[in-house]
């Protein structure tokens, strides 16, 4: 019974994740839509997990008996999820100390740690509290106008704690890989991030002027991993037309989470409930 239980929470992760196609309509749908079907698959099969070993490998349930190779399957793949939470926070880690290594300047009323690369970068590097950090290129080649408008940038990735949420979100994409269209949900997300960040900076400086900014940013290489970072230009080059678009066109709203919009994640948590069935 227990297999079927993970066979059947399997077969619904993959048919969802396989309903994805290209988004259509505003910010707050898509987030909203690309959100559900990256996280909802996963976290269906680790409710299922967590269920599978709170009954244990012995016992009835509906009539039929159960087996250990269901409890073993579920140990083996939440043991799986937790060794590459570790690993993922322990790069973060090293992230966060190369980080403040670096020495701190002062720029305007803001203060960063600056990265002694040519490279234009900036980014928040760390958990639930980032720092911000910047390359000496990025503050030798910018205009002062220019550098505000990326400052501006980065606070609204502070302001909406994305290196936290990405953190988390990015130990989802590692466990679940095998399941489709993680790549292109995680790159939608990715753009998603970006655009609520420059709509928060565009609603402080000129639009035009972070735009040409991302235009220099972008063109320049990437210099740290995505882990605990989020940067001007980590969507990548593929994505820098739809948000120059998206800075040129009207501001649109970008609502913060609401209460509603979660209802539909309390379903991946019925597995728990077939707990109550077993004996």
């Amino acid at each position: 019974m227990h297999l079927m239980m993970i066979l059947i929470a399997l077969a619904v992760a993959w048919w969802l994740r396989s309903s994805w196609n290209k988004p259509q309509g505003n910010w707050n749908m898509r987030w909203q839509r690309s959100l559900f079907l990256f996280l909802f698959p996963p976290l269906l099969i680790f409710m299922t997990a967590i269920a599978v070993l709170f009954m244990g490998p012995q016992g009835q349930m509906g009539g039929m008996y159960t087996g250990s190779v269901s409890y073993l399957l579920a140990l083996i793949y939440l043991a799986f999820f937790a060794i590459l939470c570790m690993k993922l926070a322990f790069q973060g880690l090293q992230s966060v100390e190369s980080a403040r290594n670096c020495p701190l300047v002062n720029l305007g009323n803001k203060r960063a740690r600056l990265l002694q690369t040519g490279a234009l970068f900036a980014g928040q590097i760390g958990f639930w509290q980032p720092e911000l950090v910047v390359s000496q290129g990025l503050v030798q080649t910018l205009s002062p106008a220019h550098l505000e408008s990326v400052l501006a940038h980065e606070q609204g990735h502070h302001h909406y704690r994305d290196t936290f949420w990405f953190f988390w979100l990015g130990w989802v994409r590692s466990c679940t890989t095998w399941l489709p269209n993680t790549e292109p949900l995680w790159e939608e997300l990715l753009a998603l991030r970006e655009l609520r960040a420059d709509g928060y900076a565009a609603l402080q400086v000129d639009p035009l002027v972070l735009a040409e900014s991302l235009l220099l940013v972008v063109s320049s290489s990437p210099v740290l991993s995505e882990i605990c970072c989020a940067a001007l230009g980590s969507s990548g080059a593929d994505r820098l037309k739809q948000r120059v678009e998206a800075l040129l066109a009207p501001p649109e709203a970008t609502p913060e989470a609401q209460l509603q919009s979660w209802h539909g994640f309390m379903l991946a948590f019925l597995p728990l409930v077939t707990v109550m069935f077993h004996s």
